[in-house]
């Protein structure tokens, strides 16, 4: 696994540019540590002057469109944000799965369009409370991955991580227990490594997202694993957002 935790920051639909304060501050705040890797992804509209604000941090976008340009109205394409200064894109994440219809196949094109474009992909998994209930879990996110990742990526480790993001977890204050995520993160290891082979699938960071906290952060990063979170809306203040950080810092002295 890779050496350093990745905690990315999603900032969904939020944020003006009076926001960008406190993209400033998460930023001078991480280079005290730098034992983390830390990222936000803001809304297309901050993308460029996130980029010009902060030094030590990544940014980069919530989605693209699968082809570099064309008729595709109200679209932007993974050339237009690398564009604007992004190095990462989130793809696949269940809301854009959920509220636009987006399936396996076309999260695995704006894969490979983003990768095409120079970004580093952030694959997003996750099941819903029903599957989970009904035992499938593991099972579902497996098929879901084994579709939506690019067939073969160059240097996978340093350009793919994927985040598990439990639906029923996002943003509703439930999370799994430490031992269901580290069941899931080690089925998405091995399917990693058998997509990727030993060494590459072995590194690529495994993420992990759905209601992390600074006062849960430190216990669901320990988790067999986890390589770093996605986080949603304690993201959207330094505060709570460098608490998680300040947490998977902790976590990497102690080893």
């Amino acid at each position: 696994m890779a050496e350093r935790p990745y905690v990315v920051g999603n900032w969904k639909m939020n944020g003006t540019r009076a926001m960008l304060a406190q993209a400033r501050a998460i930023d001078r705040a991480a280079q005290n540590l730098m034992k983390v890797e830390v990222a936000l992804a803001p809304p297309f509209t901050l993308i460029h002057a996130t980029h010009r604000e902060v030094e030590q941090i990544g940014v980069g976008g919530q989605d693209c469109h699968p082809r570099a340009e064309g008729a595709h109205t109200g679209d932007t394409s993974a050339t237009m944000i690398a564009d604007a200064g992004a190095k990462f894109v989130i793809l696949g994440h269940s809301e854009r799965r959920q509220d636009h219809g987006e399936s396996n196949e076309l999260v695995n094109d704006k894969a490979a369009a983003a990768l095409e474009a120079g970004l580093r992909v952030i694959m997003c998994c996750g099941e819903t409370e029903e599957t989970r209930d009904g035992g499938k879990a593991v099972d579902f996110v497996s098929s879901q991955l084994e579709t939506s990742l690019p067939e073969k990526v160059e240097n996978a480790a340093d350009m793919l991580a994927v985040a598990y993001e439990p639906i029923w977890a996002i943003g509703t204050g439930r999370t799994p227990t430490v031992a269901d995520i580290g069941e899931m993160h080690r089925a998405i290891r091995a399917l990693l490594v058998k997509r990727y082979g030993e060494k590459e699938g072995a590194e690529i960071r495994i993420l992990y997202g759905g209601s992390v906290k600074p006062e849960n952060a430190r216990e669901l990063l320990a988790a067999d694993e986890v390589g770093g979170a996605l986080v949603g809306g304690a993201s959207l203040t330094a505060e709570s957002f460098m608490g998680i950080v300040i947490g998977a810092a902790e976590l990497q002295q102690d080893q």
